[in-house]
């Protein structure tokens, strides 16, 4: 039996891709992101979607720890080029002075929290290859808001990466109260979560 090693190497097409994404002029409001080395693009989220990220943003304002220098960013750009990933979160914390030194996208690394809000068609994506992704990077807490889950809207937070895998911490469904664990040391409200 053999096992399949990680690469930490971007893709070949990795360089194509991201010129490619920086230079093309995409429809206006458009999510532009490379997936898995694929440049995808999808509509702008709908209204639900905005107004879930918006609050989860509200509670982040307030939970975010004061003795540190972090933002919360809705269109910042993360790269994780050995998976030939670079995506656009939904909301990311991340200290400031990283995308001060950065060009047009930073390392997901770099990241302390990243937040997913699914929509019907890129679900999969959050899901899978994103949190691969992200999980490979190092960064510690991942926060998938799947509102298009099976089983009916769902939250999962996931820490502890190790290669490109999650340990999950903590699962909820809308409507319940959502603790996030230190540093942020808050819980999301999630009441007024829209679905659908």
């Amino acid at each position: 039996m053999s096992a399949l090693g990680v690469s930490h190497e971007p893709p070949p097409c990795w360089d194509e891709a991201v010129r490619l994404w920086e230079e093309m002029e995409w429809p206006e409001g458009s999510r532009v992101e490379i997936i898995e080395g694929i440049v995808t693009v999808a509509p702008p989220p709908s209204n639900p979607h905005n107004v879930i990220v918006e609050l989860v943003q509200q509670h982040l304002y307030e939970a975010v720890p004061k003795d540190r220098d972090w933002g919360i960013y809705q269109t910042l750009g993360v790269a994780s080029p050995s998976r030939g990933n670079l995506c656009i979160p939904d909301l990311l914390v991340v200290p400031r002075e990283v995308p001060r030194t950065q060009g047009s996208y930073i390392p997901a690394g770099a990241a302390e929290l990243v937040v997913e809000v699914t929509s019907r068609g890129n679900a999969a994506h959050d899901r899978l290859n994103k949190a691969a992704g992200y999980a490979q990077a190092g960064v510690p807490l991942y926060l998938l808001i799947d509102a298009w889950a099976p089983r009916g809207p769902a939250l999962i937070l996931y820490g502890e990466p190790q290669a490109d895998t999650y340990r999950t911490l903590q699962t909820g469904k809308f409507g319940e109260p959502f603790p996030l664990p230190e540093p942020f040391d808050c819980v999301l409200s999630t009441e007024r979560f829209p679905t659908g």
